[in-house]
């Protein structure tokens, strides 16, 4: 490796177990690794100021084609900005949703139609959070249910870490099912030409195999701390749902932004219009609502969040910039041979597991050129190693609580509700449950296409 290869994947090793540590929040060591990255890989030792403009994409911003692509795929080396665009509007709709009681009028909804049993209410959410994550990004997901727990855990006195876990691990178990369910799946179907129905009917079918074993193994590993301490109802009344709303004008005008925002999400391939207007409408029309408390919205959102993807991004762009995940790419390419039934758990184990540390979307950008050559040079079909790559990123993000950025945004809410989650109590259940799923994938990939 070249001293810049070193000094990248050093200053990425340090920001990452800074991160695990927690001594500070993840924000911190994240923004410093991105500066030093820039500063210290691609100004001093490589001295290209064109790669520091390259990875932070601000021309980006400018340009039509990144607000509305038509079928045209957007480049996401560097600071992936339809991602921070995106999350950012998302954030404030939530919160003017949170505003006018929409979620804790949808908790307790959840909780009457399962007469607020706590183990029934960890199976129907991730069920919903699976389900919901197949048609829009994961991150809306996570964002509104995190939100749907904590108000849930509020009202019946039990620990919403549990749930929140295993609704992230559904979030990107379920989007693994679909071409729109999680980014790294658009970035392959758009680069290799495959449709919504192409990964529903190759990854759809694996990938729920995988929930049905994910709700067995959080039931059996949750079900004793979730277990309700005060026995059968200890109050003859729960709140109705209708006594959530605050404002039942702004609540409707609300609920039709998000429905509108939802609808712009599942069709924004027909539309042309990328992810990142989706998060502006988002944003510009709650504000709008809101009008004079439009400044206590934006005060609310998570802005540290938003920070730590940027610095993220940026500390990534240094491994991929330098040619540390192309080194990864092309040993796979080396040592994989013509013999499929040993392809599929190479991609999918290094997959899984270089997605558990690196951001799963430049990892599946990088991986793309290599299955391309590999399905030419071996004669092997191109559609299996797809599918391989796609399962293995996707679940193989659910190890750690950087690994997706659906991850990112549940611990984050999560932490600023006041329930953080370690890194060990994170590790100490997702990453087996990664394991048992990718293994699960493993089997189902070999006897169906080797």
């Amino acid at each position: 490796m070249v001293l810049s290869q070193v000094l990248a994947v050093a200053i990425f090793a340090i920001m990452f177990v800074s991160i695990i540590i927690g001594k500070v929040h993840r924000y911190i060591p994240a923004v410093i690794g991105g500066a030093l990255s820039l500063i210290v890989v691609f100004i001093i030792v490589l001295r290209s100021p064109a790669m520091v403009l390259d990875v932070l994409n601000l021309e980006q911003l400018g340009q039509l084609t990144f607000w509305i692509p038509g079928e045209e795929h957007i480049n996401s080396y560097g600071v992936n900005w339809q991602t921070i665009i995106f999350i950012g509007g998302m954030m404030v709709m939530v919160e003017g949703l949170g505003e006018v009681g929409f979620f804790r009028w949808m908790c307790y909804l959840a909780a009457k139609m399962v007469r607020y049993r706590v183990i029934p209410i960890l199976f129907t959410f991730m069920l919903l959070s699976g389900f919901l994550s197949m048609f829009i990004d994961s991150i809306t997901v996570l964002l509104f249910l995190t939100s749907v727990i904590i108000e849930l855990a509020r009202l019946l006195k039990f620990d919403p870490v549990p749930m929140i876990i295993a609704m992230i691990f559904a979030a990107n178990t379920g989007g693994a099912a679909t071409m729109s369910g999680d980014p790294p799946n658009i970035i392959i179907g758009t680069a290799l030409g495959y449709t919504f129905v192409d990964f529903a009917a190759n990854t759809g079918p694996i990938a729920w195999a995988g929930m049905l074993l994910t709700l067995g193994f959080f039931y059996l590993v949750f079900r004793k701390s979730l277990a309700s301490p005060r026995g059968e109802a200890v109050t003859n009344h729960y709140p109705e749902p209708k006594e959530a709303i605050t404002n039942p004008r702004l609540f409707k005008i609300n609920t039709a932004i998000f429905i509108l925002v939802i609808i712009l999400l599942v069709t924004h391939a027909e539309t042309g219009i990328s992810v990142a207007l989706i998060g502006v409408i988002a944003a510009a029309l709650t504000l709008a609502v809101a009008w004079k408390g439009a400044t206590g919205l934006l005060n609310r959102v998570d802005w540290r969040t938003l920070l730590f993807f940027l610095g993220l991004f940026v500390s990534v762009a240094g491994l991929e910039g330098t040619g540390v995940l192309e080194i990864l790419a092309r040993y796979i390419a080396e040592v994989s041979g013509g013999n499929m039934a040993v392809v599929i758990p190479l991609i999918l184990w290094v997959s899984a597991f270089s997605s558990a540390i690196v951001d799963n979307i430049p990892f599946a950008a990088t991986m793309i050129p290599v299955i391309k050559s590999l399905s030419e040079m071996a004669g092997l079909p191109l559609s299996p190693l797809a599918w391989t790559l796609a399962l293995g990123t996707d679940i193989g993000g659910n190890a750690t609580p950087i690994g997706a950025s659906a991850n990112v945004v549940g611990t984050a809410i999560a932490e600023r509700e006041g329930y953080p989650i370690g890194w060990g109590k994170f590790l100490k259940y997702a990453l087996p449950a990664m394991i048992m799923v990718v293994a699960l994938c493993w089997l189902l990939l070999v006897l169906r296409y080797a």
